[in-house]
């Protein structure tokens, strides 16, 4: 006799599981912009060390903000103030440390203090008042951005305030910002051939590529953090099940109103390890930094297969989307193409990665 068959459980085939994930639009995304770029920039040194590590460092910026908003998309809210806060937490940093004379490692971590504290602000506001967290984090970005021009023009009569570097030398945290890794190991490869080297000025002799920057190793430890957090840990169930269906996670005993906040602590964090590694980089802090960030994070996280409804999503496929920006922004610079039309490339490519997404999750649940 053969055994009875519950129709209620359905089997999920290989090509099925591979169609539902969330990276899925993301995949292909770099596929075809890789493709592009390598038949029309091949031999502009887009795909040579130093040309590698220009779009690495650019995709790296848009990761680790773009790990932030995933985690806080999934959970169902949005952060429309992290532009305004990579430019706060930058002049927080500046004024402690140049400005009045504190050590670059309190100034860095009062910034991240702050700024954790304003994320969690907007996490409050949004669980009690339920207001839209569009509407509320709006309201911040502007109020951030008002206050952090009004901070740094009461205090030093300008809106950049230099003099990062002078303060910053044999600090160990500023070093996790701002400072290099392997620089040895490449100075070893130009040594024996394999990478250019300067041929003039005051780096004559040094390889073209100095190290790998803090920033990559920054994108690449968040994006591993968050994989693991989402898909590995029960914290990770509870923001799929936050941004799923609140009111249905709330009668099984997840704690929504606490995941929510923590998220928008958490992109608040992204957001001023973006700060502190620019103004390390830059040497100074400007008000108006982090422009149109918060949309650019938001678009990674879309390309790379999040829903804006919440409830599904990949860290991974942020970090896909993170590179096709920084992969199409440079190319476009070392094809040689305006580099007005990179917006209209991302543009594209976000509508080609949304509707695929869409395609596919209407012919997987059978939504019309």
């Amino acid at each position: 006799m053969s055994e009875a068959i519950d129709e209620r459980v359905r089997k999920t085939s290989a090509l099925r599981k591979a169609l539902i994930r969330p990276e899925l639009g993301a995949i292909c995304g770099v596929i075809l912009v890789f493709m592009f770029f390598l038949s029309i920039a091949r031999d502009s040194g887009m795909f040579g060390p130093e040309g590698v590590m220009n779009w690495g460092i650019v995709s790296a910026q848009f990761a680790v903000i773009a790990v932030g908003a995933c985690l806080l998309m999934i959970a169902g809210e949005f952060d429309l103030s992290v532009g305004s806060m990579i430019g706060f937490s930058g002049i927080i940093i500046a004024l402690f440390s140049v400005t009045w004379g504190y050590p670059v490692w309190l100034a860095i971590i009062i910034a991240f203090v702050l700024a954790m504290a304003i994320g969690a602000l907007n996490g409050y506001l949004v669980v009690k008042t339920g207001l839209p967290s569009f509407i509320v984090t709006l309201a911040f970005l502007y109020i951030l951005r008002g206050m952090t021009i009004f901070i740094a023009i009461t205090s030093t009569n300008k809106t950049i305030i230099g003099g990062v570097r002078d303060v910053t030398a044999g600090d160990p945290v500023a070093w996790l910002f701002g400072g290099k890794i392997l620089v040895g190991f490449f100075q070893w490869l130009a040594d024996i051939g394999l990478i250019d080297k300067y041929v003039a000025g005051n780096k004559a002799g040094q390889s073209v590529v100095e190290g790998i920057p803090m920033l990559m190793i920054w994108a690449i430890a968040l994006v591993l953090f968050g994989h693991w957090l989402l898909t590995k840990t029960r914290f990770g169930n509870w923001i799929f099940a936050a941004g799923g269906d609140s009111q249905a996670a709330l009668y099984v005993g997840v704690p929504v109103n606490r995941v929510k906040i923590l998220m928008f602590m958490f992109s608040a964090f992204c957001a001023t390890v973006f700060a502190t590694c620019q103004v390390m980089e830059f040497g100074s802090a400007a008000a108006d930094r982090g422009v149109l960030k918060e949309f650019e994070a938001i678009i990674s996280v879309v390309i790379g297969g999040a829903l804006l409804t919440g409830g599904y999503g990949s860290v991974v496929g942020a970090a896909l989307g993170a590179l096709i920006f920084g992969v199409v922004q440079q190319g476009l610079f070392f094809a040689g193409v305006e580099s007005s039309l990179f917006r209209v490339f991302l543009g594209v490519i976000l509508l080609l990665a949304v509707i695929l997404n869409t395609y596919i999750r209407r012919m997987i649940t059978g939504e019309r």
